[in-house]
């Protein structure tokens, strides 16, 4: 079953062509790494999927309805976009985390934000710490930790490891593994190419936007 349809897909910015007729079929329970040189225009891919740009030229789909047939905060309910560099708002870390249950009116489930902080070396105590004292790799986990409080249909990463040391990776990719067996279609962009072929059943190499190449993995 298709969950994402990307066809033809065109973008550019004043100067350059970012993604040139980009078209990919996502299949439910895909688990895609996606690959290329700086400036191939990954992350324009990503954040055109999170429906966080508007789409110029193409057609996007969703469970076989363009994305402008839903709401945008129903759509980004279900498709969940974590990036490099993350934004976090508010003044504490207790803020960010708080942020999935209010926009969805329910009541903050205490215990599954400290067993997700647990999951990922995190103290009970970074809940009451201000977000500008936290390091990259904290800020990191946060969001990622935000962006799957509530399991996603589609989970879209953006080198969300870069700033993480290996144990810490490790624990990242293997629970984006358990969530993938669980049905959760993954897209992760990844300038690492050992990366690229662990837990991936496809793997998509981008260049100068357009799709050079999709490989599939056993």
């Amino acid at each position: 079953m298709k969950i994402i349809e990307l066809e033809n897909l065109y973008y550019r910015d004043k100067e350059n062509i970012i993604l040139d007729g980009v078209t990919i079929d996502i299949n439910k329970g895909d688990c895609i790494s996606i690959v290329g040189e700086s400036g191939s225009g990954k992350s324009t891919l990503l954040k055109i999927c999170a429906d966080l740009i508007e789409l110029k030229e193409g057609n996007i789909k969703f469970k076989g309805k363009d994305y402008s047939f839903y709401e945008a905060t129903d759509l980004r309910k279900k498709i969940s976009y974590s990036i490099q560099i993350p934004y976090l708002f508010g003044k504490t870390v207790y803020d960010n985390l708080e942020f999935p249950f209010k926009i969805r009116n329910k009541e903050v489930d205490s215990e599954k934000i400290i067993n997700l902080l647990k999951r990922f070396n995190l103290d009970n105590d970074i809940l009451k710490k201000n977000i500008n004292l936290l390091s990259g790799g904290e800020k990191q986990r946060i969001s990622f930790i935000r962006n799957i409080i509530f399991t996603p249909e589609v989970l879209l990463l953006d080198e969300i490891t870069s700033a993480l040391d290996s144990d810490n990776t490790n624990l990242i990719q293997g629970y984006v593994e358990e969530l993938n067996k669980q049905g959760v279609t993954i897209l992760w962009v990844t300038h690492s190419k050992k990366q690229s072929e662990t837990i991936f059943n496809k793997r998509v190499t981008i260049s100068k936007g357009k799709i050079e190449k999709m490989e599939e993995f056993n």
